[in-house]
């Protein structure tokens, strides 16, 4: 038997199917610009920036604005991260402490 979460996104904001394949790209990667998951899954910019606000408002994702300079150029973009969700811990043996 598999048992569905509900939670506030999915009743405060339309268009749920996109908005969760953006929150499974930010699970499967970590902490994202806005570009690189415009890359990803193949939609504009301006696509992901609204389905974004969107996971904002619901509290399902953090964002902040981001300005960097590349070769001089001002590049604004939104770095985003997933609201709440801590990784597991990478399998295989751990390093022993040094005393």
């Amino acid at each position: 038997m598999k048992v569905v979460r509900t939670s506030a996104l999915q009743t405060a904001v339309t268009g749920v199917p996109a908005l969760i394949d953006v929150l499974h790209c930010l699970k499967k990667h970590g902490e994202r610009l806005d570009s690189e998951i415009a890359e990803e899954m193949g939609m504009p910019l301006a696509t992901v920036r609204q389905r974004l606000a969107g996971l904002a408002a619901a509290g399902e994702v953090i964002t902040c604005t981001l300005t960097r300079f590349e070769n001089g150029n001002q590049i604004e973009a939104l770095l985003c991260r997933v609201s709440g969700y801590v990784p597991r811990r990478a399998p295989g043996r751990k390093p022993n402490p040094t005393t």
